[in-house]
């Protein structure tokens, strides 16, 4: 089996309500093992078997039919974590305030002009490093009135996505790595 871990895009937030405790409960019914989910925002740290592409339609579909919640779930490895959170660029630089960093992950990456588009979202003081499947975000004025928003970012990209802080990202590493 493998671990992964699940983030699910706009869970609890607005209408879409989901308890942490409804998803341990829904996920090993598809054969999921070691379920841990980590605050309530939709974030899942699993073992299966199968493709993350795979898991991630499981989930989808197991949360269609379940809950009626349109969520979508994008799906990484312990090992692309760990590589995500060793590439950050803005670990490099001075003065950058790590509580204010987010990587928003992305379903696919963003096409030939990518970064095109998200140069066109006039970003004022924050900040974007594009690689491949992620965007790095510095919002040195928080997240909360970024320009570079998970909606901005879908809609400039034409591709699904969802952001997590710095914080949670290194947390769900953490848990994911751990041996079950």
């Amino acid at each position: 089996m493998q671990t992964y871990v699940a983030l699910l895009r706009g869970v609890n937030v607005g209408k879409n309500l989901l308890k942490m405790e409804r998803l341990r409960q829904l996920l090993p019914d598809l054969g999921f093992k070691n379920v841990t989910t980590y605050l309530q925002s939709g974030n899942v740290v699993l073992q299966a078997e199968g493709s993350p592409s795979s898991v991630s339609s499981a989930i989808e579909q197991k949360l269609a039919g379940e809950t009626r919640l349109p969520v979508t779930v994008l799906v990484r490895t312990p090992a692309e974590l760990k590589s995500i959170i060793a590439r950050n660029p803005f670990l490099k630089e001075k003065g950058v305030d790590r509580s204010k960093l987010h990587v928003t992950f992305l379903a696919s990456p963003g096409g030939k002009d990518a970064l095109k588009r998200l140069s066109a979202l006039n970003a004022g003081a924050d900040q974007f490093r594009l690689s491949g499947k992620e965007v790095y975000l510095y919002c040195p004025n928080g997240y909360g009135i970024s320009k570079l928003s998970n909606n901005a970012l879908e809609k400039a990209l034409s591709v699904k996505a969802t952001t997590r802080n710095w914080n949670t990202v290194n947390k769900l590493y953490a848990i994911a790595s751990k041996s079950f």
